[in-house]
C-alpha cells in the first residue's frame, strides 16, 4: 500500500463520472440558460481570485455572495437569481444523475481500497448528496462535504483542511484525486495532501504538478495498493 496514507478523496464533477454525459442532456438547459450560466462562471471565477487575494477569508454564506455577484452581472435582482440557481442548476440537474454511468471500474476500485481499511472521502465544489444518491454510490463514503458550505471553493485551502478533519486523518495521510491542475491539485497540495490527477485521456502528458497522473481507474488502484 502507498506509504503513509489513510485515507482516499476524490472530487466528482468530471473525476468519477465523465462531463460530457451530462453536457449532452443538457443541451437544451444549456443554450436556453446560457447567460445565467455564463454569470455563474464568471462570479465563480471572481470568487476564486477574491480568495487568491485574501486566503483567509470566508464568505458566512456563499450562496448569497454567488447570487449577488452573479445578479450585479446581469443586472437582475440577487433573490431572485439566487432562487434561480437553486431551483434550475443545484435542483434542476440532479434528476439527470439517474442515467449517468461513472467511469468504467470506479466502483471495483473504491470497494478495494475499502477492503484495504483506507477511508474513503468526497469533496465537490457543487452538492454532491443527491448526485451521489443517484448515481447509486452513496453508501461508499467515510465523509461528504460540499466546499461552498465551508465558505470558500477550491483550490482555497479551508474546504481541504475541512476534508481531513472529517476524514479525521491528517492531511499528509489523505490522497485527493481530481481532474484540474488548478483546483483539485493546487488545493490540496497547499493543504498538504498528496495528490493523483486523472485525465481520462492515454496520451495526456506534460507536468501535472500531481504526485501521480492516470487515465484508468485500476492504474490509481494500483498506485495506491
Amino acid at each position: 500500500m502507498l506509504q503513509g496514507i489513510s485515507a482516499v478523496a476524490f472530487d466528482l464533477d468530471g473525476t468519477l463520472y465523465p462531463n460530457y454525459r451530462l453536457n449532452i442532456r443538457l443541451l437544451p438547459f444549456l443554450c436556453k440558460h446560457w447567460p445565467l450560466l455564463a454569470a455563474l462562471a464568471r462570479s465563480r471565477s471572481i470568487i476564486r481570485r477574491r480568495q487568491e487575494e485574501s486566503p483567509a477569508a470566508v464568505v458566512p454564506d456563499f450562496h448569497d455572495y454567488q447570487a449577488r455577484l452573479t445578479a450585479g452581472l446581469l443586472h437582475a435582482d440577487p433573490e431572485q437569481i439566487r432562487e434561480k440557481i437553486e431551483h434550475l442548476i443545484y435542483r434542476g440537474w440532479e434528476p439527470h444523475f439517474l442515467k449517468i454511468k461513472l467511469f468504467p471500474h470506479v466502483r471495483e476500485v473504491l470497494a478495494e481500497l475499502r477492503a484495504a481499511g483506507l477511508k474513503l472521502g468526497l469533496l465537490s465544489d457543487f452538492p454532491p448528496e443527491t448526485k451521489i444518491k443517484n448515481l447509486g454510490f452513496a453508501d461508499c463514503w467515510d465523509a461528504v462535504l460540499c466546499s461552498e458550505y465551508t465558505g470558500a471553493i477550491k483550490p482555497a485551502l479551508r474546504p481541504f483542511t475541512e476534508l481531513a478533519q472529517a476524514l479525521r486523518c491528517p492531511p499528509e495521510q489523505i490522497l485527493y484525486v481530481g481532474n484540474s491542475r488548478s483546483y483539485d491539485v493546487a488545493g490540496a497540495r497547499r493543504a498538504g495532501m498528496k495528490t493523483a490527477l486523472f485525465t481520462g485521456n492515454r496520451q495526456a502528458a506534460g507536468k501535472t504538478g500531481a504526485d501521480f497522473t492516470f487515465h484508468s481507474y485500476r492504474q490509481l488502484r494500483d498506485f495506491v495498493l
